[in-house]
């Protein structure tokens, strides 16, 4: 007589299987998380990179008005170079970006705006301008980036020490130097090297 089989089922593999099932998904996820931290951190590192590059190194610009027509169009963009002057003073003929100076934050602009001139005089230099023509100390600049000669005239000013003269391209319509007076030389964000837009006037600016 064959021995009765017993009412309950033989154990399976069913769990065990359940659990292996549940640690391949784990596993898996762990694999994509770690894949994915890996993207995170080249990601953050990049970011730290561009952040460090465009406080202290360079930074772009674009440019929201005619005043430096035609050596600078609306809409250019631009690199500008912080670094140059921790090095050496800025020079004539230099094209700056820089922070508004107190004489105009004084009328309402503010610190956070950004305007953009060539340096025309150095500290010490005596700027005037007399029937169209510029004068740095009785010397006539030759300027071939001005759009027109300017239609003002401006009597002797001597650039302070730490300060320097800026006007700009487009002599007529430029808040510059000519209104305002001199340019502290810590308002000097950097100096505008490199035009990167639009591309068909790719290149060096100044």
């Amino acid at each position: 007589m064959d021995p009765k089989l017993p009412n309950q089922a033989p154990p399976t593999t069913a769990k065990a299987d359940r659990a292996g099932s549940e640690n391949s998904v784990g596993d898996r996820w762990r694999s994509l998380w770690q894949g994915q931290w890996g993207n995170v951190r080249v990601l953050a590192i990049a970011l730290a990179i561009a952040l460090t590059v465009r406080v202290l190194i360079a930074e772009p610009r674009y440019i929201p008005s005619n005043s430096m027509d035609p050596t600078l169009h609306i809409g250019d963009r631009l690199l500008v170079d912080k670094v140059s002057y921790r090095w050496q003073p800025p020079h004539r003929g230099d094209v700056v970006v820089f922070a508004p100076p107190p004489q105009l934050t004084r009328l309402g602009y503010e610190t956070g705006q950004a305007f953009i001139k060539r340096i025309i005089g150095e500290p010490g230099q005596t700027v005037e301008v007399v029937q169209g023509q510029v004068l740095v100390d009785g010397q006539p600049l030759q300027e071939p980036y001005i759009l027109e000669p300017p239609a003002y005239t401006l009597a002797p000013v001597t650039v302070p020490s730490g300060q320097v003269f800026v006007m700009g391209d487009n002599r007529n319509d430029s808040n510059d130097s000519h209104v305002w007076g001199g340019l502290p030389q810590q308002n000097i964000i950097g100096r505008a090297r490199f035009r990167f837009w639009p591309l068909d006037r790719l290149g060096s600016v100044g």
